[in-house]
């Protein structure tokens, strides 16, 4: 019993020593590299191996950003124990990319208090002759070394491929202050170059600077894998592979600030326009909508810099703009960026206008000029309603009839017809009489005007008489569907029931030409919709939600237009009520003194 409790104790003795010399402090750090010297479009392997226990964050490789692009690191541990002898190694490794030619020095880096050595690299320019470091290689270009700022730079980039990979990936070039955006799909195609036949992978980029200065556009990276040199190996299962890296050489550009005098957004291009579109037709008439669509379109630039569309319209216009929308698209090696924006337009009376024209500025690159995108200005008429205009006849007929019974001035004009249709020609005796009431004394002064105002009662009836049988005529003629449509457009009620059914079947295209039609028989053609202000509002708040560009939700828009309807229903009730009371002293109108039958 007591010998084993003692070997028990050996073994766990023995167990600790172990523990602690494997997790002892690093004894030594070493650095080494692949390859000295280093073709420019090459990469270096760092591999740092530290001799001990060491944490796996450990390594820094900041000191190497000052002349080298620094890669992906990958780190591993290993700990082995021969005759009771535990060691531990920890190993990390690194890709290095120099970015020019010339002598540099890769840092004493630091491991846990130990640093390995300096080491230094010659970096060489590409050799041509070389096959072995021609296999793979990736070239640049770009259109312009010197641009103005946002101004698009067309870069290029090419992987050369004398064999097949296993698989690769290439990095996108960088640049400090600059958007860069791929173009298109890759191309792929073969070509020979130095009398040797490669693959080639093109890939095309837009960049557009965003400040001013001098800027390096850095290379793109590229990395794969290929089959490893190795004639040991036979089976295809086991076949190794070796990674390559090449780098794309730097590009220096110049960005040149906005020039001097520029006193509008800037917007350097090669192309600008502005077109406009009319989806409903160019016809205007008062009260009813016309939709404008102005688009702006640039090349080479994103839609982040494309400026707002100047709006400017008569004041006898209501505007209902839409939200604008921007878009870029790709095309033939170029961005090309628009905004689109959409407005409803109505003209609120008829006559002659001009709709200004549209000016956009633009700076054009080729030419170093500014030069304007430009919709002309046009003269338009806008006409009045349809429905305005057959009220407006009958009203004012009535109207001058009505002021007739007034004054015997508007009666001078009036002929009365008989039946046939032939004037009636005044009698012998009413001559007589307007010679005799010259000469005549002043006791037949009065006798006169009565007699004036027996003849104009007896035109006045005359002319309605003959008015009611065309009326009765046109009934039998046409039918009863015909006489409708005459008596109604002087019937208030009518126009009342018809503007009421229009408001309950939800018409709201046909709510303000009913409206205008009750209103002008309800007045007799002497006020407008814009006269009855609550009317007026309720009516600009149907047309707010018709042409609004809050349209997502049409359950939502349903129940606005619905609560908008109700209330203009309201006001109308309201207007027509007050104006029966009041108004209605004041009409001159013969429709209520001579119904039609």
């Amino acid at each position: 019993m007591r010998a084993l409790l003692q070997s028990t104790g050996i073994i766990f003795l023995l167990t600790l020593l172990i523990s602690a010399a494997a997790y002892a402090d690093v004894n030594s750090v070493e650095a080494t590299i692949d390859r000295n010297p280093v073709m420019l479009d090459e990469a270096i392997r760092l591999t740092i191996t530290a001799d001990g226990s060491a944490d796996r964050d450990a390594f820094d490789s900041s000191p190497l950003l000052k002349d080298f692009v620094v890669g992906r690191t990958s780190v591993s541990s290993q700990t082995s124990i021969v005759n009771f002898d535990t060691k531990r190694t920890t190993v990390w490794t690194t890709t290095l990319f120099p970015r020019k030619e010339g002598t540099f020095t890769i840092p004493s880096l630091t491991i846990e208090g130990k640093s390995t050595k300096p080491i230094q690299v010659e970096v060489i320019p590409v050799q041509e002759q070389s096959n072995v470091a021609r296999d793979y290689f990736v070239t640049t270009d770009i259109d312009l070394k010197e641009a103005y700022l946002n101004q698009q730079l067309l870069y290029t980039v090419k992987l050369f491929l004398s064999s097949n990979i296993e698989r690769g990936s290439l990095q996108s070039p960088e640049m400090q202050n600059a958007e860069i955006t791929q173009l298109g799909g890759d191309k792929q195609y073969t070509d020979i170059v130095n009398g040797r036949r490669y693959q080639i992978i093109e890939r095309q980029f837009a960049v557009v600077p965003q400040a001013s200065g001098e800027f390096t556009l850095r290379g793109p990276i590229f990395t794969g894998e290929v089959m490893a040199a190795n004639t040991n190996q036979r089976f295809g299962f086991f076949n190794r592979t070796q990674q390559i890296n090449r780098v794309g050489p730097d590009i220096t550009v110049n960005i040149k600030p906005i020039p001097q005098g520029i006193d509008y957004p800037w917007l350097p291009s090669e192309m600008v326009r502005v077109d406009e579109e009319w989806p409903q037709g160019d016809s205007f008439v008062a009260g009813e909508p016309v939709t404008r669509i102005v688009t702006l379109t640039a090349l080479g630039v994103v839609e982040e810099q494309l400026p707002d569309i100047p709006e400017f319209y008569p004041p006898n216009f209501k505007l209902y703009p839409d939200q604008s929308n921007t878009t870029t698209v790709e095309k033939d090696q170029s961005l090309i960026s628009q905004r689109q924006t959409s407005l409803a337009v109505i003209p609120t009376q008829p006559g002659d206008f001009v709709l200004p024209e549209i000016t956009i500025p633009w700076f054009n690159t080729l030419t170093q000029k500014t030069e304007y995108a430009t919709i002309p200005a046009r003269s338009i008429t806008v006409v009045p309603a349809t429905g305005s205009n057959n009220q407006n006849n009958p009203q004012s007929t009535s109207s001058q009839s009505a002021e007739g019974t007034q004054s015997d001035l508007p009666l001078t004009a009036v002929k009365p017809a008989n039946d046939s249709g032939k004037e009636d020609k005044p009698s012998d005796s009413t001559a007589s009489n307007a010679g005799h009431s010259e000469k005549a004394k002043p006791n037949w002064i009065v006798s006169s005007v009565l007699l004036v105002l027996l003849l104009v009662a007896l035109i006045g009836w005359l002319f309605t008489y003959r008015k009611l049988k065309q009326a009765r005529f046109i009934g039998q003629t046409h039918g009863p569907k015909q006489r409708l449509i005459a008596t109604d457009e002087f019937d208030e009620k009518a126009q009342y029931q018809k503007l009421m059914a229009v408001i309950k079947a939800k018409d709201t295209s046909s709510v303000t030409l009913a409206l205008k039609q009750w209103i002008s028989t309800l007045t007799g053609g002497k006020a407008q919709v814009s006269q009855f202000e609550e009317i007026n509002t309720a009516v600009n708040e149907l047309y707010a939600l018709r042409f609004s560009a809050s349209q997502t939700d049409k359950r939502a828009q349903s129940e606005q237009v619905s609560k908008t309807l109700e209330k203009l229903t309201d006001e109308i009730k309201r207007a027509r009520s007050k104006w029966q009371q009041t108004g209605a002293k004041n009409s001159h109108t013969l429709s209520n003194l001579y119904p039609a039958s």
